[in-house]
């Protein structure tokens, strides 16, 4: 009985279900059709930067950036800002007042000895000056 039973397997066309493909091949097109719309809505998404023009076109990039140098001098540490050293911090202060490109902001470097309180009066003037950014600029050496 087994050996008829084969024949008649044999003997019997194999049909595919098309039913099942016509499924599949929808929910393909519905599923490509759904990301497809999203993927045009991501293209006109604003950035999340924003740029203040005004204050961009302010700045005065061709002056001299506020460079304040906190490292050892003949009498101690003291700060060094172009040409000038000074041990005060109010006398600092002064200094940077007189820089005219405060919204290009200051550099605050540090040499590996210097003590934190003189680099955090640095900073402090520099922000007391009016300065809009201040950065921290510790020394590379080693």
């Amino acid at each position: 009985m087994k050996l008829s039973a084969r024949k008649l397997e044999r003997g019997r066309k194999v049909e595919l279900q098309m039913t099942s493909m016509i499924d599949v091949v929808f929910l393909l097109l519905i599923f490509f059709m759904v990301t497809a719309s999203f993927v045009k809505t991501e293209r006109n998404l604003d950035s999340a930067i924003k740029v203040n023009k005004q204050a961009a076109s302010q700045a005065s990039s061709h002056l001299e950036p506020a460079i304040v140098d906190v490292s050892r001098g003949a009498s101690g540490f003291v700060y060094r800002i172009g040409g000038r050293e000074t041990a005060s911090q109010q006398e600092l202060e002064n200094i940077l007042r007189q820089f005219d490109n405060k919204l290009d902001g200051a550099f605050v470097k540090v040499s590996d000895n210097a003590p934190f309180s003189m680099a955090a009066a640095a900073v402090q003037a520099c922000k007391s000056a009016g300065f809009v950014s201040v950065s921290y600029v510790p020394s590379g050496n080693k």
